[in-house]
């Protein structure tokens, strides 16, 4: 589902030569009226949906929709809404523009996971035992992360800089063997991360130090 007719059909003619049967819906209203989901089908829902906006969207289907995997389409600088998309039960993400591969990957997943209900269920004692993995530190990058604050204010409330929590984000996702953020997210969001809530109360805030040494003699 995307409201950019161009960008509709050409999705719709990459998936067609790419071997899926599609339907191509211009807004979440028309979906919901006509749509029959009785069979399993992965769903790509662009966030900036007109008549009916992506996130509501999401939250009439994970309703009563199960036999649909959604997966997000999201603009530049929309992380935030992504995170909160995958919280209301969106199977991935993809940032656009993206490449060919990495949506044919995307579906693939998500018809995997529709033929077996239990792969649709984040396990959360092994997300818990995957976390086990990461320093604490790490930990505190990831919680941010699924709280989807940007890299600019986990560094600020940690207490580092935006650089070095691009590289606590990169250690999570090698000892999490994930290649998209989203995969890292999914692992987060089963064991129990990303309220914003608990993310104020043990966060640790940036403080000024000021080191004082006796004055040099002259």
């Amino acid at each position: 589902m995307d409201g950019n007719p161009l960008a509709r059909r050409g999705l719709d003619f990459m998936l067609r030569n790419a071997g899926y049967k599609t339907v191509a819906w211009s807004n979440g209203a028309e979906f919901l009226r006509c749509a029959d989901c009785t069979d399993p089908a992965c769903l790509l829902l662009d966030l900036q949906m007109p008549v009916r906006d992506g996130l509501a969207m999401l939250e009439r289907l994970t309703r009563g929709w199960q036999s649909i995997a959604v997966i997000i389409l999201t603009g530049h600088g929309e992380i935030e809404f992504a995170v909160e998309a995958m919280k209301a039960g969106a199977r991935d993400f993809i940032e656009k523009p993206f490449a060919p591969d990495r949506l044919i990957g995307a579906l693939d997943d998500g018809f995997a996971a529709l033929a077996d209900k239990e792969a649709l269920r984040r396990n959360r004692d092994w997300a818990q035992s995957a976390l086990a993995r990461l320093t604490e530190r790490e930990r505190q990058v990831l919680h941010g992360l699924a709280c989807g604050f940007p890299n600019k204010t986990i560094a600020h409330d940690l207490g580092i800089s935006a650089r070095t929590v691009e590289v606590y984000r990169a250690h999570v996702m090698a000892k999490l063997d994930s290649t998209s953020l989203a995969e890292v997210l999914a692992i987060a969001f089963a064991a129990g991360l990303g309220s914003k809530q608990q993310w104020h109360q043990v966060r640790q805030p940036q403080q000024l130090t000021m080191e004082l040494r006796p004055p040099e003699e002259g």
